[in-house]
C-alpha cells in the first residue's frame, strides 16, 4: 500500500499473520483485471505463494488437494507444464510445478493422474543444448542461466539429474563467468545478482563449487548492500527486497554472508511491509505483491530471523522439504 512507509514503527516485527491472510486472498480477486493480466504468472504465483506460507509455519494455509488439482492441470502431453491451463508449456513454470509438488509431498500425484517423473524430466532434457550445455525456456529456444538452473533444481528433485549433460553444463557456467567474480545470463553478458544465484546454485547441485571465484565473488555480492540496508542487482541500481534472497543465497552458498550488515538489511525488509494488509513491496511506501512477499520472507529467514522456517538457499524451498526429497544424496 502507497504512503505507508512514514507510518511504520522504529520497531517493527514481522507481521505473520497479515502476510498469511494477503497469500490466502490472491485467488479470490477474479473480478479484478490485474488478476487476468498476471494468468501467465500462475503457477509461479502459487509456489511463490505456498513456499512464503511454508516458512511462515503455516502450510496448511491453503488446500493441499486444491492445489494438486491445479498444478496437475496444467500439464502437458510430452510432461511439461504451463503458466495456467491453456498455457504453452515452459521450463520456469515446470520448475515452479515440480518445486510445489516437492513442498506439499505429493510426487505420487504427478505418478497415479499426472503424466509422471519420467515424463517431465524427458521434457527438461529436450531443452538442452546438447552442444553448449546450457537450457532453453521452450520449444522456441531462448536460452538463459535461469533456465540451466531450473532444470537442475528440478531434475534433482526428480532424481533424474543424470538425463542431461551435466558437465557441458557446468562448463557453460564457467564461460558466462567475469572479471569481477560474477556472472552473466550468457558468455559476456553483465554480471547481475540473480544470474550469479542460478549460476551458482547450479554449480552447487552439480558439486562444483570448487570452480567459484569465493573472494572476487563474495566482495561483489557485499558491495549491494546501499545506504538504509537494502541490496541492489548490480552497480548504481536501486535497492529492492528480491536480492534479499538473490544476493544473500549466493553468499550463504560461498560462506560470505557476513560480509554485509545483516541488522541494516532486516530493517530494510521489514520496513518494506504492509503491516495492515499485509505482504511485502520491492521497496517502502511501494505497492506490495507476491513475489517480493516471498523473497523478503527468504531473505530474513536465512538471516536467521526468530519464527521462520529454515530455507535452503540451493532450492528456495525449506529445508525440512528438502531434507526429505534429497535425504542423503544431497550434494
Amino acid at each position: 500500500m502507497a504512503g505507508t512507509a512514514s507510518a511504520l514503527p522504529d520497531e517493527l516485527g514481522l507481521v505473520a499473520s497479515a502476510h498469511v491472510r494477503y497469500i490466502q486472498s490472491l485467488d479470490t480477486r477474479k473480478d479484478e483485471y490485474e488478476y487476468w493480466l498476471t494468468e501467465h504468472l500462475r503457477l509461479n504465483g502459487l509456489y511463490w505463494g505456498l513456499t512464503a506460507l511454508y516458512l511462515l509455519g503455516r502450510p496448511d494455509a491453503l488446500p493441499r488437494d486444491k492445489t494438486i488439482d491445479f498444478v496437475l492441470s496444467c500439464q502437458h502431453e510430452n510432461g511439461g507444464f504451463g503458466a495456467a491451463p491453456g498455457h504453452d508449456a515452459h521450463m520456469l513454470s515446470t520448475v515452479s510445478a515440480v518445486q510445489i509438488l516437492a513442498l506439499i509431498d505429493a510426487f505420487d500425484e504427478l505418478e497415479a493422474r499426472g503424466k509422471g517423473k519420467a515424463q517431465v524430466g524427458k521434457y527438461i532434457a529436450g531443452l538442452q543444448n546438447r552442444q553448449t550445455g546450457t537450457f532453453a525456456g521452450d520449444e522456441w529456444g531462448e536460452e538463459d542461466t535461469r533456465f540451466l538452473y531450473g532444470a537442475f533444481n528440478a531434475l534433482s528433485l526428480l532424481g533424474l539429474l543424470d538425463l542431461v549433460d551435466v558437465g557441458r553444463a557446468v562448463d557453460h557456467i564457467v564461460s558466462c563467468a567475469n572479471f569481477d567474480g560474477g556472472y552473466g545470463s550468457g558468455p559476456g553478458a553483465e554480471s547481475h545478482a540473480a544470474q550469479i544465484f542460478t549460476c551458482v546454485a547450479a554449480l552447487a547441485i552439480a558439486d562444483r563449487k570448487d570452480l567459484i571465484d569465493k573472494a572476487r565473488l563474495g566482495a561483489w555480492l557485499s558491495e549491494r548492500q546501499i545506504t538504509g540496508g537494502g541490496l541492489n542487482g548490480r552497480p548504481e541500481k536501486k535497492e529492492d527486497v528480491c536480492y534479499s534472497w538473490w544476493v544473500l543465497s549466493s553468499l550463504e552458498m560461498i560462506g560470505k554472508t557476513d560480509w554485509i550488515d545483516k541488522d541494516s538489511l532486516i530493517a530494510f525488509i521489514l520496513r518494506c511491509q504492509d503491516p495492515e494488509r499485509g505482504g511485502i513491496s520491492d521497496r517502502p511506501g511501494d505497492m506490495v505483491d507476491v513475489w517480493h512477499t516471498l523473497f523478503g520472507i527468504t531473505g530474513l529467514s536465512l538471516l536467521g530471523y526468530e519464527g521462520l522456517e529454515p530455507v535452503d538457499e540451493v532450492y528456495c524451498l525449506p529445508k525440512s522439504t528438502i531434507a526429505r526429497v534429497l535425504g542423503d544424496e544431497r550434494f
